[in-house]
Order: structure tokens, then C-alpha cells, then sequence
């Protein structure tokens, strides 16, 4: 790839003209190679993350530099708090900050990268029993990570009760707009209302990543058993109610299946699913910041098995 000679970073108004520019590598990889320079650092062979949301370069095989635009510094403030708050405070390897600053308005921090096989690449071709075995694994991460102390990230915006009813009131438009069928649609007014009575609001909040999804895990293979080897990405941290860090492996990987699901659950320290957490965790699964059901649910077929969100909810999280 040709590269330029640094120029300054621009400064951009809208998300759509920062993925414009982020998909433009030879626009913005001789600042971010400058920046790595600056702190000392081998520049030579970076290697452009395509995917993500931020700027992501890998700076050899030991350290990676990410470069937040100044529309999303909400995800820099998230990222370098919890990387702080959790430093050595996990038995699972987590980036470490190596350097930070900020060039032309846009924060960045360099961070150690971690070793493993992306945990997407791997997956969907693992046996049952191994995905079983790493679900609850992932249960028990999430509850680990829900036991250290929030320091820094108890001031983190939004505020859980904020972002929680700020949700319900957009949580209709944002999914008719996503195109979810009409017949799921009928049963928002009653999970809402349920919602108001079974999603803590006042209790402790616990460290919430958000993003409990393959894309964000390492994994490594010892004697034929793959297990947990890393967890990264943690620019959407907020504090919370425990329950919502379950939705992800949930949608993603658990897929409806009873094993999974109980491995899921009993790594996290649920013992029994009854009927007002599976209400709780559909209602927060409809509320996530993320929340797309069409795109997410890893059931095939799951639209027409089930009729509503109740049925939705059993076809989730089955027993």
C-alpha cells in the first residue's frame, strides 16, 4: 500500500463520514504509524483491522494501537477505565495499556495484544460438547468480571436507570424500523410493563461488557479441548444489572439449545431458569443497545417457530 506523508486527523461531524474515512486506510495509517513512532514504537508491518469500530492497527506481533474519533470518545473513556479497573483482577488475559494520548482531538490508547484464535473463526465448526464447555466458561468470565469492584465505572454515563428507560421508549420504533414481525410487535406494551417490575433499577450495579460474543474472545486448543484464552473490546462498558452481559451468548451461540443454555447459566451461577427470568432476559434482550433480533438470533427458522415473545422467549432460553 502507498502511504502519504502524516497529515492531520480531520474532524468529522457524523458517524457515516467517520466509516467513509475509516475505510480508507492510506487516509489515515501514515498518522496512526506516526503516533506509534512517537511513543518508540516498531511501525514496520502494521497491519489494518478492516472490522471494528475505531481505527485498529496491530503494531507487530505484541501491541495494538487504537484511534478513537472525537464522536466516539464515550468508547475511549469506557475502554481505558475498564482496562484499568480490571487489570490483574481476572484469571482470563486481558489487553494491557501501553501507551495513550490523544493527535488532532482523537484519543488513542496502545495496548498489548493478546494470543489465540478469534473465537468467530472457530466455533461454528466445534462439536456440541466443546460448545457447551465453552458456554460455561463465558458464564462464569461474566460472573467474574461482574465481582470487581466498578472504581472509575460507577461514574460512567449512562447511568443505568437513564439507559434503561431511555431504551423502553425507543425500544418500538427501533424494532419496527428493524423490520421485527408485526406478530412480536404485539407484545411489546405487556413485556414493557413487566419490564418495570423485573429489571432491577436500584441495586448494585455490577461491570456490564456489553459484548459477550465470539468476535470479542481468543481461543486456544490444549489436547483437543478449546477453552477461553482472552477477552478484548471493551469500548461499550457501562454499569448495571447483572442479567444483561447474559443476552449475547445467548443470541449468538447458545442458539436455543437446552445444554448450551444450562451450561451458560450454571457457569454464571444461575442454578434454575423459570419463567420471570426468561421474561427478564427477552425484555433486556429487546433493550440492549445493540438489539437487532432478525440479525442476532442464531436459531434457524426461529421466526415461524414461535408466535410471539413469549414463545420466543421458551424457544431462547428452552427448559
Amino acid at each position: 500500500m502507498t502511504v502519504t506523508p502524516p497529515q492531520q486527523l480531520p474532524h468529522l461531524t457524523d458517524a457515516e463520514s467517520f466509516r467513509t474515512f475509516r475505510s480508507r486506510p492510506s487516509r489515515w495509517l501514515p498518522i496512526a504509524l506516526d503516533i506509534a513512532r512517537g511513543h518508540g514504537l516498531n511501525a514496520g508491518s502494521p497491519q489494518v483491522f478492516a472490522t471494528g469500530t475505531n481505527l485498529v492497527v496491530g503494531l507487530g506481533d505484541k501491541l495494538i494501537l487504537k484511534i478513537f474519533p472525537p464522536l466516539l470518545r464515550a468508547q475511549f473513556v469506557s475502554e481505558r477505565a475498564s482496562l484499568t479497573q480490571l487489570a490483574g483482577r481476572l484469571h482470563l488475559p486481558i489487553p494491557e495499556i501501553a501507551a495513550e494520548g490523544e493527535r488532532d482531538g482523537w484519543p488513542y490508547l496502545v495496548i498489548t495484544r493478546l494470543a489465540g484464535t478469534l473465537g468467530s473463526e472457530v466455533w461454528p465448526s466445534l462439536p456440541e460438547h466443546q460448545k457447551e464447555r465453552l458456554l460455561r466458561q463465558i458464564g462464569e468470565v461474566i460472573a467474574s468480571v461482574q465481582r470487581v469492584p466498578l472504581g472509575e465505572l460507577a461514574h460512567i454515563e449512562p447511568r443505568w436507570d437513564a439507559f434503561v428507560r431511555a431504551q423502553m421508549q425507543a425500544c418500538r420504533a427501533r424494532h419496527t424500523r428493524l423490520g421485527l414481525a408485526p406478530k412480536f410487535l404485539a407484545g411489546f406494551d405487556d413485556l414493557l410493563r413487566d419490564a418495570t417490575k423485573l429489571i432491577p433499577m436500584d441495586e448494585p450495579p455490577v461491570i456490564l461488557i456489553g459484548e459477550y460474543i465470539p468476535e470479542n474472545f481468543l481461543l486456544a486448543c490444549d489436547d483437543g479441548q478449546w477453552s477461553l484464552k482472552g477477552l478484548f473490546d471493551f469500548g461499550d462498558v457501562i454499569a448495571g444489572w447483572r442479567d444483561y452481559d447474559l443476552l449475547g451468548p445467548s443470541a449468538f451461540m447458545a442458539a436455543g439449545r437446552p445444554g448450551r443454555v444450562r451450561s451458560l447459566l450454571e457457569g454464571f451461577g444461575y442454578a434454575e431458569l423459570d419463567f420471570e427470568l426468561k421474561r427478564r432476559l427477552m425484555a433486556l434482550m429487546l433493550l440492549h443497545r445493540a438489539s437487532d433480533l432478525n440479525a442476532h438470533i442464531c436459531i434457524e427458522g426461529w421466526q415461524d417457530k414461535a408466535n410471539d415473545l413469549i414463545e420466543l422467549q421458551e424457544l431462547i432460553w428452552p427448559g
